[in-house]
């Protein structure tokens, strides 16, 4: 482990996103008490921040049908943060109603997309948005509301997204009551460069209302993309056990950064994370038999932990 350069942050948050992005990208449906135990043992491995689930109908996603179960469990656990995923105000009401910690409203910059994920144009979301605030606002609720902004550097299906765009949306999330935006490269479109470009400038709109960076490794640059991020000021990233996770709606965006390979690569440059690295490769070894059949991902669990790392360099303080 080499000493971190002053550039980059000296903490990083990893949000599981599993539970939901991975599980509902699989044809698998993991029974709730494996759903309960992975949380459990996330939790027991300093992840303090995980993503469990989505609420949406369960006839379009039978995956996550228990979702609002999962939240009401994972909020028992002390100091877990617990989001959800809701596409419309509707999921939003069960999310203010379970008790969640934050929300994600996922808002397409690619027009194709957004249509094809959602059936709303990119406006009509950022129109959802506002009615989301107004909801959570009338109930005096303290759930928080994300505006993840996807597709923010191509698109599958409609090509080309362009960047003035996707600033544009994510400013209009602010305006319509959004508590925190997030980028997501949906497709695995993004190189490094492109990465610190968009989020130099989403930084600036943003400012600390920024949250998070989601990044899939569908073209081997998921890490490096992540490192691009870190560079610019980001220290929160979305990343999915074993690397599964994907969007049905965009061919071939598969595989999300797995969260054992960046929760080395952090702790190898110096970077603190509180987890339990062997901790997390012993989950990702239940989970892989949970998921048996399923294609999963990464390095790490294959090649080891080498000789040189220091364990307590993934640790916090």
């Amino acid at each position: 482990m080499t000493a971190r350069p002053a550039r980059l942050p000296a903490n990083a948050v990893i949000r599981e996103v599993g539970l939901r992005d991975g599980l509902q990208s699989i044809a698998t449906i993991l029974d709730t008490a494996h759903k309960r135990e992975w949380i459990c043992a996330a939790h027991a491995a300093g992840q303090r921040e995980i993503e469990v689930g989505s609420f949406v109908p369960a006839r379009l996603l039978p995956q996550l049908a228990d979702t609002a179960e999962l939240v009401d469990f994972a909020k028992t656990l002390p100091g877990l943060f617990v989001s959800v995923l809701v596409p419309n105000l509707r999921g939003g009401e069960s999310a203010i109603g379970a008790g969640a910690d934050l929300m994600i409203v996922p808002l397409s910059a690619s027009h194709a997309h957004s249509l094809a994920n959602l059936r709303k144009t990119p406006d009509e979301v950022v129109a959802e948005v506002a009615r989301i605030r107004a909801a959570r606002d009338a109930a005096g609720s303290k759930t928080l509301i994300e505006g993840g902004v996807g597709t923010a550097f191509g698109c599958t299906l409609q090509g080309q997204v362009a960047k003035s765009e996707v600033l544009r949306l994510m400013q209009a999330l602010l305006d319509a009551g959004a508590d925190r935006v997030s980028l997501a490269d949906t497709v695995g479109y993004a190189d490094p460069a492109m990465v610190r470009d968009l989020f130099e400038d989403a930084l600036r709109i943003a400012g600390e209302r920024f949250w998070c960076g989601h990044f899939h490794d569908t073209r081997g640059l998921g890490l490096a993309n992540v490192y691009a991020a870190l560079e610019v000021g980001v220290h929160r990233f979305d990343a999915c056990l074993a690397g599964i996770g994907g969007c049905p709606h965009a061919p071939g965006a598969s595989g999300n950064v797995s969260t054992e390979d960046l929760a080395y690569m952090l702790g190898s440059m110096g970077i603190a994370t509180g987890v339990d690295i062997d901790a997390l490769l012993a989950l990702r070894e239940r989970v892989a038999g949970w998921l048996c059949g399923e294609t999963l991902h990464g390095s790490l669990w294959q090649a080891g932990l080498p000789k040189t790392f220091a364990r307590a360099g993934a640790l916090s303080n």
